[in-house]
């Protein structure tokens, strides 16, 4: 059962301007996703934030990679859900010219 304080924190989250949710979002990915994904000559590139559907970019090395799915559900996404509680939803999108600049995944 919430109590008072609970209701009035969720209400809090549930109150703030996309500007801010998109703020917070950029920032888990700086801070917790972006050194980590480079290791492996990768990106994640924030394109857009709409009604709790957030949309990244993966480009660099994770643009056409089967692993760059799995990181992107498994890790970012639980991260996002986890520190942004807005984000229901993430959609990852290929970088459509990752080839053209010299990226070619392992995958592919």
């Amino acid at each position: 059962m919430d109590t008072p304080r609970i209701r009035e924190t969720k209400k809090e989250i549930m109150n703030r301007s996309d500007e801010e949710i998109i703020k917070d979002i950029k920032s888990v990915l700086e801070k917790n996703v972006k050194d980590n994904v480079a290791m492996h000559g990768g990106m994640i590139n924030f394109l857009s934030y709409d009604n709790g559907i957030v949309r990244l970019e993966m480009a660099g090395a994770c643009s056409g990679c089967a692993m760059s799915k799995q990181t992107l559900h498994e890790g970012v996404e639980r991260m996002l859900k986890h520190y942004v509680p807005e984000v229901t939803q993430l959609i990852g999108e290929d970088d459509e010219q990752a080839a053209q600049k010299g990226y070619s995944p392992w995958a592919t």
